[in-house]
């Protein structure tokens, strides 16, 4: 599927999130929930290390504060718009949570679980497969990540 407007627009917003996460030495993944219109009604980022949490990561962080934005866990008619393929757990907490579609920056061949690894969103088997939009913003998304691990290579 081809990216909107609206994909590109939530995906800088999910960057400014990823960038946020280096302030607490995370890995700089972010990730936004947006709705039709595209109103952030949900922001996150890695925060395993800030929170010494391993389930703290931008999906399930923004999936969270969409939830209480909307006062339910239900989050149909939404996008989680995020900078880099989910992994299972988040992949499994987008289908949990029901979101219309999942959006995302750059491939992880090594852990990604919407189309790269595995493809947990769109299992038959599930009661629930999210729409994928895949590379929106994928080089900016990557070097972002590229960066961060290069540096902590060289310390």
């Amino acid at each position: 599927m081809k990216p909107s407007a609206l994909d590109s627009a939530a995906m800088h917003l999910a960057l400014d999130e990823a960038r946020a996460a280096l302030l607490t030495d995370d890995v700089p993944i972010g990730a936004v929930v947006i709705d039709t219109d595209g109103t952030v009604i949900g922001r996150g980022r890695n925060r395993r290390e800030a929170d010494g949490d391993p389930t703290a990561h931008a999906e399930v962080v923004a999936l969270r504060d969409a939830a209480r934005a909307r006062g339910r866990w239900r989050l149909d008619g939404c996008s989680l718009v995020v900078t880099l393929e989910p992994c299972t757990m988040c992949a499994g907490a987008a289908v949990l949570a029901r979101v219309d579609r999942v959006v995302f920056g750059a491939f992880d061949p090594k852990a990604g679980a919407v189309g790269s690894l595995w493809d947990v969103v769109r299992d038959r088997r599930l009661n629930h497969r999210p729409e994928v939009v895949a590379g929106v913003l994928d080089d900016e998304c990557g070097a972002l990540l590229a960066d961060f691990f290069a540096k902590h290579r060289a310390d």
